[in-house]
């Protein structure tokens, strides 16, 4: 099972990836990152990229329906029967003229808050296979 960096590396392998990020998006803090980010500064990518990520999974009219975080009594996240916590959306995509921002919610064993953010040249990328591959890591990522 794959680290962040190993993780990271992996998601730069996809066609047209120019930068790849693990963000909790409570906090805006990138985890780990490799690459370039737009503006050249990656901290200020993962802040920015944490509040779209944070604004559209807090919204009800973005979760399936019947979404219930399994809160406890004391207000935090309770893992389901795998020990899994699901994160309210699965994924975001971001386009612009010349590229595609695929931000992939992670499932963890805590209180679900980090995503994969990978920068993806319009030209080259390929959203499809970037969406199962990211899939695929997020999956197997192991955090902590």
């Amino acid at each position: 099972m794959p680290g962040i960096d190993e993780c990271l590396l992996e998601a730069m392998r996809l066609p047209g990836a120019r930068g790849a990020a693990l963000v909790d998006w409570t906090s805006g803090l990138a985890l780990g990152s490799v690459g370039e980010f737009p503006g050249g500064d990656h901290e200020a990518a993962a802040a920015e990229a944490a509040e779209v990520a944070r604004l559209t999974a807090e919204q009800r009219a973005f979760t399936p329906d019947g979404y219930d975080r399994h809160e406890s009594a004391d207000g935090t996240a309770e893992a389901g029967a795998a020990g899994v916590v699901d994160p309210p959306v699965e994924d975001l995509i971001i386009s612009n003229r010349d590229s595609y921002h695929v931000l992939r919610f992670v499932p963890t064993s805590f209180d679900s808050s980090v995503f994969l953010h990978v920068w993806l040249a319009r030209p080259d990328g390929n959203l499809a296979l970037a969406r199962i591959r990211l899939g695929e890591m997020a999956g197997r990522l192991v955090l902590g």
